[in-house]
């Protein structure tokens, strides 16, 4: 993979800073209608790009600066990610009852009311932090990111940081034996994403190499990421049958068993994914 020096980490951090903004105000009205759900997504991948990148590039710009503005990326992450995660699990949740007995789609009414509920309240607190100031400094502070003073000691080498991420990543796939739970796999999920961004924070060109280690790491992040998906599904269903009656409590019981066979098959094909980055990554930094 051919070395970036190590004057260039903070500008092709500021320049990645400026890209995140642009995908925020882009993608801002259509997430504030909410008609268009890939809008949502793509602001929510833009908050999680831009600390990504600050994580990499420590060191890059002042301290203060990015302590802040990490904040804020996160704060706006999590308002983001209130209305895209019940999005994602309703979508997927009506999918499955589609294949349920009338009956039993029925009973499952009082469960996709009390998620709409839940949505009504996360829309409503997403359309105030658009409105809000706190939000319109966000995208001040990523706009005045050029004129912020690099770090006089930000001179970062993105290539060995990128390193660093996937060798992370590798350390903590390493230490998985037969009987792997829910949290490192998750735990795997976050690891493999960091190594990601990195890769494409400092390799933004793309040589083959970088491609097929990008590629490979999507791939990675789809299969561990399917499974969150399943665990957080089956712990939402959990929560709703406490409130649910007789009838709707097995229907949920159905769908929580499907749940369970996209984690089982997620955790069939995780092996596979990791040794084909892994292979990747050993080609990358060869």
């Amino acid at each position: 993979m051919p070395k970036r020096g190590r004057e260039n980490g903070g500008d092709l951090l500021l320049a990645l800073l400026s890209a995140q903004r642009t995908e925020l105000v882009e993608n801002e009205d259509g997430a504030r209608l909410g008609q268009d759900p890939a809008c949502l997504h793509q602001m929510r991948v833009a908050t999680r790009r831009a600390r990504a990148a600050l994580r990499t590039a420590n060191g890059a710009l002042e301290p203060e600066y990015v302590g802040q503005l990490r904040a804020e990326l996160a704060w706006l992450g999590r308002v983001l990610g209130g209305v895209r995660d019940l999005d994602v699990l309703t979508g997927r949740l009506r999918s499955e009852s589609e294949t349920l007995e009338p009956a039993e789609r029925r009973a499952l009414k009082s469960v996709f009311a009390a998620l709409a509920a839940e949505r009504r309240k996360a829309r409503a607190s997403l359309t105030r932090a658009l409105n809000g100031k706190r939000y319109e400094r966000l995208l001040e502070s990523l706009e005045g990111a050029r004129g912020s003073a690099l770090s006089p000691h930000g001179r970062v080498d993105l290539d060995q940081r990128a390193k660093k991420e996937f060798k992370r990543l590798a350390k903590a796939m390493s230490a998985l034996n037969g009987d792997v739970t829910d949290d490192e796999i998750h735990r795997a999920r976050i690891l493999g994403k960091r190594a990601r961004y990195a890769a494409e924070l400092a390799f933004p060109s793309g040589s083959k190499p970088a491609a097929e280690l990008v590629k490979r790491a999507k791939s990675f992040q789809d299969v561990t990421g399917e499974h969150q998906d399943a665990v957080v599904a089956e712990e939402k269903l959990r929560a709703l049958t406490k409130r649910a009656d007789g009838a709707a409590s097995l229907a949920v019981g159905r769908l929580i068993e499907r749940e369970r066979g996209r984690m089982r098959a997620a955790r069939s094909q995780l092996p596979a994914a990791w040794r084909k980055l892994e292979r990747a990554g050993a080609r990358a930094w060869s």
